[in-house]
């Protein structure tokens, strides 16, 4: 049963194979916004899950009336969860989480708050302080990578790029949400979205525990989408910035390459001299091209 009144926040929960715990996340969430004041409403989304993660959301609905429940007939990934539950979103503001108890989601009137009490901020990142995730050894040095890489391209500091709670606008986040992946660099794209067209970003520091159940992240497939997500989104938004340092630098080697060419033999240019240079000056004319067409686009 949805209520009438119109909420202003809209918490979107991925819940796939959660089954022990989804019923305490939903508690803990529920009790937070129950005692915040805020109108809200909880879309707790069953990506199909395979084991009883719907039925138990079912059967524990009567005892929260601004739960919401809907169920995906096949997969469909954290991303899909997240655009799908945004566009569907009823409140003002967008919040998401996740349901493997790793979020303090007792916090989320925390971020809600700092979205209200200050207008120029459009989305409150919760910025996680340590790293619980499994694969530690190998997802801390790759998250590192990426951030910077991030931060390089973005020309901004990301204390955290890819957490998974956060709250938004939705006015805001709505031209964006058809760009989310359907996997887990949602959050990045989100991110950059916001990052890239000038939207402020505040970061909030949260502690992040381990995961209850079976961690769904795959570190070689999901780790070489974050940072292909990365790149494409610059590309879509500033092309130059991935472009043109590339672009610059085999012009300069050629340019660099043809006078010690002439000084060695004169009035000859060696074959791998002329490529490089060339080489230059198509991905310059690549990347003006490509940024034509972003500030052209109408969004």
């Amino acid at each position: 049963m949805i209520p009438a009144e119109t909420p202003y926040v809209t918490i979107v929960l991925p819940c796939y194979n959660e089954q022990d715990h989804v019923i305490d996340e939903v508690e803990r969430i529920c009790a937070a916004m129950d005692a915040s004041g805020y109108t809200y409403e909880l879309l707790a989304v069953d990506d199909c899950s395979s084991d009883e993660t719907l039925a138990r959301l079912q059967e524990a609905a009567p005892r929260f009336p601004h739960m919401r429940i809907k169920a995906f007939h096949r997969n469909g990934g954290s991303g899909t969860v997240r655009r799908i539950g945004s566009q569907e979103a009823r409140g003002e503001i967008v919040v998401w989480t996740d349901a493997d108890m790793t979020y303090p989601n007792e916090r989320i009137p925390e971020l809600v708050g700092i979205l209200e009490k200050d207008s120029t901020i459009d989305q409150v990142v919760g910025a996680r302080t340590t790293e619980e995730g499994s694969h530690k050894f190998l997802r801390v040095p790759a998250k590192w990578f990426i951030r910077k890489v991030a931060e390089r391209l973005a020309g901004q500091k990301i204390p955290d790029l890819n957490s998974g709670l956060r709250a938004f606008r939705k006015s805001v986040a709505k031209p964006y949400l058809r760009l989310l992946p359907p996997g887990f660099s949602c959050v990045t794209t989100i991110t950059l979205s916001f990052l890239s067209n000038q939207h402020d970003v505040y970061y909030l520091p949260i502690e992040y525990s381990k995961r209850a159940g079976k961690s769904k992240f795959s570190f070689i497939s999901d780790a070489y989408r974050y940072i292909l997500q990365v790149l494409r989104m610059v590309m879509y938004f500033n092309p130059l910035k991935v472009l043109m340092p590339p672009a610059i630098w085999l012009v300069g080697i050629g340019v660099v390459k043809g006078v010690y060419d002439n000084i060695k033999t004169p009035f000859y240019l060696a074959g791998n001299t002329t490529v490089i240079f060339i080489s230059g000056l198509l991905i310059g004319s690549l990347a003006l091209l490509a940024d034509l067409i972003v500030r052209s686009r109408a969004e």
